[in-house]
């Protein structure tokens, strides 16, 4: 083996061993119990049945086709086969992007980690990976064939742009995110329109507009028909998820978790200053676009990832190839220089593969997946409630423990999870006021006929149920129990 593929191994090994951790998180638990409710009635649910606040209502979520694979997965395999999933998910989407870089397998595997740390706040065994993935597979096609046209600028085929309808057709069943989809192609749209303005050739235009056309037709192709197309604007435009929601707030840029983001944005930055190359107009709105969407809501972080090494290491490679030739570096050889270096390679990289696999292993067993949830969801209190009489009335819970509840303790619906979709401002703006005990929290219980709730013991509200008729039955680092 030669230094040069043991690089590239040892690339998507860190890529790996670096995803393979527990990946269930509190959003995980409603996806699981969803899609043990299609594989239990082998249909695609429509109306909400998991809460009291919006039972009976329509529910249209896109990620049908990738709740029941998890749900069997967790069934089959347990909570590790989803850290498994989410870890080969990961590894997918960087293997995407690799092909597309520039310069030699020390700057390219330099970008692919310093991104895989940038994006790896955000990896979770949710149907969001599947966005992940696709959207590296987009990058892959339509970079690709921009090339091929810079080459042959007047061969304007579809080729391998067939592709894309094809994933979208996949990715509009498997989660919202498939908007990125239309984002990334028309970055690429945008910079073939510019292109043909400035040399007057149009032929990779017709192409683009053409798969854009099939991109509409096969995000049409899903449940709720052409009215999915509207979905991400619904998500986005709810207030209380910028409010409240984490994941959708601008990151905390001193947190220690940002910081591979800020050098993987200020190196770009730098990258581009210091080239003699001319800034694409594409890499520019794929930089700009998905930097913007990353600086106003944390989760973007993850899509920006993908779309900044592909400029960081156009821009950088000149500089990469003027600094190995001043220090005499000549690159690496596709084969290895002696038989003796050849199997030392190969011994190292099975010494490091087994590494990885060791990581895997540490986080599979069951029985270390519980002992983590035990120390971040209300496992005991959970217990506690499924051991009692069941309460009058219903159930007021937290936010964040909303979507185990749900999985843990289907005899009490909850009042919220993390569906923002279908709950939108009107619920959330009630659990707000509840939790933090605004003028007319009580009311918001009594209209809603609740009886227990369960939240964190933190939330301002806590302290104002013992004197307002409610008593404390349970109670824990973790959450509290009160009954009216």
């Amino acid at each position: 083996m030669s230094t040069r593929k043991l690089v590239v191994c040892i690339t998507f090994l860190a890529v790996f061993a670096m995803a393979a951790r527990i990946s269930v998180d509190t959003d995980t638990w409603w996806h699981l119990r969803a899609g043990q409710w299609i594989v239990e009635n082998r249909a695609i649910p429509r109306v909400d049945s998991f809460s009291h606040t919006r039972s009976g209502q329509p529910w249209e979520y896109p990620g049908w086709l990738v709740q029941a694979p998890l749900y069997l997965i967790y069934r089959w395999l347990g909570p590790g086969g989803l850290n498994l999933w989410t870890a080969a998910m990961v590894t997918l989407a960087f293997a995407c992007i690799y092909p597309i870089l520039h310069g030699g397998p020390f700057l390219r595997a330099f970008a692919v980690v310093l991104a895989a740390a940038a994006s790896g706040v955000y990896w979770a065994a949710r149907p969001y990976m599947v966005t992940f993935a696709a959207a590296a597979f987009f990058l892959l096609v339509l970079e690709r064939w921009r090339r091929r046209m810079d080459t042959e600028p007047h061969d304007g085929h579809l080729g391998s742009l067939l592709l894309l309808p094809l994933v979208m057709l996949v990715w509009v069943n498997s989660h919202g995110g498939f908007a990125a989809g239309f984002l990334i192609w028309g970055a690429y749209l945008a910079g073939a329109l510019f292109d043909g303005l400035r040399i007057r050739c149009w032929s990779s235009v017709r192409p683009l507009a053409l798969t854009g056309a099939l991109l509409l037709a096969a995000a049409s192709l899903n449940p709720s028909g052409p009215e999915m197309l509207a979905y991400p604007f619904k998500t986005v435009g709810i207030t209380a998820v910028q409010e409240y929601i984490q994941e959708w707030q601008p990151p905390d840029l001193q947190a220690r978790s940002v910081q591979p983001f800020i050098w993987l944005l200020l190196l770009t930055f730098g990258a581009v200053g210091f080239s003699r190359r001319r800034l694409l107009l594409t890499d520019f709105l794929l930089f700009a676009g998905f930097g913007y969407m990353a600086l106003t809501a944390g989760r973007n972080i993850a899509l920006f990832s993908l779309a900044a090494p592909l400029v960081l290491t156009r821009h950088a490679d000149p500089l990469a190839r003027a600094l190995g030739q001043r220090w005499g570096y000549s690159g690496l050889s596709e084969r290895p220089r002696t038989p003796f270096q050849g199997r030392l390679n190969l011994a190292l990289l099975a010494l490091l593969a087994a590494a990885g696999v060791l990581k895997l292993a540490l986080v599979f067993p069951a029985e270390v997946n519980q002992e983590h949830f035990a120390e971040t969801l209300p496992v005991e209190a959970v217990d506690f409630l499924r051991s009692q009489p069941h309460s009058s009335g219903k159930l007021f819970n937290s936010y964040n423990y909303g979507g185990y509840l749900v999985w843990a303790l289907p005899e009490y619906p909850v009042f919220v999870d993390g569906r923002t979709d279908l709950y939108n401002d009107e619920i959330i703006s009630q659990w707000l006021q509840v939790v933090r005990a605004e003028p007319g929290w009580q009311d918001v219980l009594d209209r809603w006929e609740i009886g227990v709730v369960l939240l964190e013991p933190d939330m301002p509200v806590v302290s104002e149920l013992e004197s307002s008729g409610w008593e404390r039955a349970y109670a824990d680092s973790l959450a509290v129990i009160y009954r009216r």
